[in-house]
């Protein structure tokens, strides 16, 4: 196989002037061009794969030589310091270029470990270097070959010995693959180790060179990336740290754009299949609604309402998402919408996950809709069977001209009599086609309805440019004036007397309190606090006098909306619940907030609940019960008593999460990137959707570019499959 060195170090065709000699391969063409062919062999048909290193590659997720070449190492260990045997201090780490003089295996009287002992040695002198269960060496160290050992020289009990790390046995060759300069350390299982893997490499390393590069050569020369190939192999075999960087954005660049490409001709598509009414120019209603309003709307606020208003005017529909911090004015916003919808002789629908949270909805838009003249419904699962009859009638005939509701609105018998605008909250807790089942037209299946999508928990941009790049992303980065922080502070099982005492003080100035549990029944095998039990024993103890109510999901439909109405009117102390009340509920009056078990809940979680308070001009407070909690736990909660910015918590939940999976059910961990990282690369990820915008332009107008067809046809080979995914149920 062709190669080089550089100081003894072996690259297997690593090298730019290598790369441009494809021929020497013997994997090219008559005519000298690429053959991705080559990359989509089986990997057995490299040496040394036989059958159970094909099984155990497999578990990696890699069959075919493309495949391995591509698995890309996560990082590169540095190189140490080449020393002579007789130059060695103890304690230091170091590299050893010795022959093996002679060898033997002993036994440990102590577990019967088994020792390999070989006295190696080089011009400078000889040492006795050390092995734990690698009696298997004896055989190869037979033939006394020339070796590289990594290791540290140690001195016990007044002899010194050479502790090996790792070896090598050199070839005729004298390179090394595994000791010298920059070592490659690769993803790998229990039964197969990354010293296989980098052998393979070594192998499948000419192949590289077929690998076609999706990214125009003027966008390359632009951002000064190298070439596909030339970036793969630097990356398994770089000359320094810094060109195995930047190997790794330039393929890092190429996965988010390809992406973006991908995700962008999705919008593009849904975009030229549905069409709508325009909605004409804001008139009375809109504008008294803004007048009446008891605060002047933010810049923030201002700003959406005129990238609103840009999309209602098109006969493309509104596909916006409206995410923002907790109290930033979502709810102004979806009202404003509604009321757009309204002064076109038209009807609006706002649909909400929970029952809890329509009921909310309901409660705060009844005196705005009432006070300019709209009627406005209520529609939900737990309703009776006549109350939801009539508003379906209602809704049909066109007497309601704004409904608000849950699950129950895409049920079959729902019918509008103009359904112009929807807007859809909390809109990660429904999947695309039940968001879609209220937006499709009743008598043109090809008209569709404005849709805002809201979410009360703050969106990382990096996620929202990637799950969500199918609609118009706008942010509510602006609080309102007056909104004061919430005071955070971590409290320890064993010191919550003057919590409670605090609690008690603010409830006795007619203040109100949330008390959050993690779970409905007391667990074994959590422990943690029950919002029964917390109930009970808050009531006969640290909260006894004050009105207390429990509310938390399994209680009838009835019984929770009671809870809730009769906690906003003030009825109500303390309403102990789990963690139902995350979004949604507004009671200016509440000023406390006490979460048990706090370790249970994700930072963007316990931020949704400490924003139920800070709601109105009274200084309020959270507290998290921390209940013994491992330094690690104590330090995430202490990070979110520190930070009141949702989208910080949001970045910062991210990054301790992972990307989890975009195309899939688990949202946690290592996701489907297989170079790039959503938390990482954040910069890359705006970089690359403005190329993405620039070349799906260039792919789909009348007269493409070539090279920009072939990046698209790469991003839906990519990722085409995968975007079905984000019309899930």
């Amino acid at each position: 196989m062709n190669a080089r060195a550089r100081g003894g170090v072996h690259y297997p065709l690593g090298s730019r002037e290598v790369l441009r000699s494809r021929r020497s391969t013997g994997m090219v063409t008559s005519k000298g061009s690429l053959d991705p062919r080559y990359l989509d062999e089986r990997v057995s048909i490299l040496k040394g794969v036989g059958k159970t290193t094909e099984r155990r590659l497999a578990g990696l997720g890699i069959e075919t030589v493309r495949g391995l070449i591509m698995h890309l190492p996560f990082r590169h260990e540095p190189p140490s310091r080449l020393c002579g045997a007789g130059d060695l201090h103890v304690g230091e780490e170091v590299t050893l270029r010795v022959r093996v003089v002679s060898s033997a295996v002993r036994e440990t009287l102590k577990r019967r470990v088994k020792v390999l002992e070989a006295l190696v040695s080089d011009d400078t002198g000889s040492v006795l270097a050390t092995w734990y269960n690698q009696a298997y060496l004896e055989a190869a160290f037979r033939e006394r070959p020339e070796v590289l050992l990594k290791g540290v020289l140690i001195r016990q009990r007044g002899v010194s010995t050479f502790l090996v790390k790792r070896h090598e046995i050199l070839s005729e060759t004298g390179e090394s693959r595994h000791i010298m300069g920059l070592i490659p350390v690769y993803p790998s299982t229990a039964d197969l180790s990354v010293r296989t893997i980098r052998t393979l490499l070594h192998e499948a390393a000419p192949r590289a060179h077929h690998l076609v590069d999706p990214l125009p050569a003027a966008l390359r020369a632009r951002r000064r990336y190298p070439a596909k190939a030339e970036a793969v192999l630097c990356c398994h075999f770089p000359k320094d740290l810094r060109e195995a960087k930047q190997a790794r954005e330039r393929l890092a660049f190429e996965e988010l754009l390809l992406l973006q490409m991908a995700v962008l001709e999705q919008k593009k598509a849904k975009e030229g299949e549905r069409r709508a009414r325009a909605l004409g120019a804001p008139g009375e209603l809109s504008f008294r609604y803004l007048d009446e309003l008891p605060y002047t709307p933010t810049a923030a606020q201002r700003r959406v309402i005129a990238e609103i208003e840009a999309d209602l005017a098109r006969t493309v529909p509104m596909r916006r998402l409206l995410h923002g911090d907790v109290g930033s004015g979502k709810t102004m916003i979806a009202a404003y919408c509604l009321l757009r919808a309204v002064e076109q002789g038209a009807q609006g629908a706002l649909m909400a996950p929970t029952e809890v949270l329509a009921d909310q909805h309901y409660i705060g838009l009844q005196e705005q809709m009432e006070r300019q003249g709209v009627r406005l419904g209520l529609l939900k699962g737990s309703q009776p069977a006549g109350e939801r009859r009539a508003v379906r009638r209602a809704l049909e005939c066109g007497e309601l001209s704004v409904v608000v509701g849950t699950h129950a609105l895409i049920q079959e018998g729902v019918r509008f009599h103009d359904l112009r605008l929807a807007v859809v909250d909390e809109q990660h807790r429904f999947g695309v086609r039940q968001r879609d089942a209220i937006l499709g037209g009743e008598g043109d299946p090809g008209l569709w309805p404005h849709t805002m999508h809201m979410s009360a928990t703050p969106i990382p941009r990096t996620l929202s440019l990637t799950l969500y790049g199918d609609l118009d992303v706008s942010v509510l980065d602006e609080m309102p004036a007056g909104r004061r922080p919430v005071s955070t502070k971590v409290v320890a099982q064993e010191s919550q007397g003057p919590m409670w005492e605090a609690v008690r003080a603010e409830l006795s100035r007619g203040r109100q309190a949330y008390v959050v549990c993690p779970l409905i029944e007391e667990s074994e095998s959590l422990q943690t606090a029950s919002a029964r039990r917390a109930f009970e024993e808050l009531a006969a103890d640290e909260l006894a006098g004050f009105r207390l109510r429990l509310l938390h999901g399994q209680l009838p439909p009835a019984e929770k909306s009671s809870a809730m109405a009769a906690y906003t009117a003030g009825e109500v102390d303390v309403l102990v619940s789990t963690s139902v009340i995350e979004v949604g509920v507004d009671v200016p009056n509440a000023t406390v907030m006490v979460i048990m078990g706090a370790r249970r809940f994700g930072l963007s979680q316990l931020h949704q609940l400490r924003g139920r308070v800070g709601r109105g001009s009274e200084k309020s407070y959270c507290y998290l019960l921390a209940e013994g909690e491992d330094e690690a736990v104590l330090e995430r909660l202490e990070l979110f008593s520190r930070i009141s910015d949702g989208f910080a918590l949001a970045e910062a939940d991210l990054a301790g999460r992972g990307e989890g999976q975009l195309f899939g059910e688990r949202q946690s961990g290592v996701g489907d990137l297989e170079v790039a990282s959503l938390v990482r690369d954040r910069r890359l990820l705006e970089e690359a959707r403005a190329e993405a915008e620039s070349l799906l332009s260039k792919a789909l107008r009348s007269r493409p570019s070539a090279s920009a067809v072939y990046a698209l046809e790469a991003a839906r080979a990519r990722f085409g499959g995968r975007m079905t995914w984000m019309d899930r149920v």
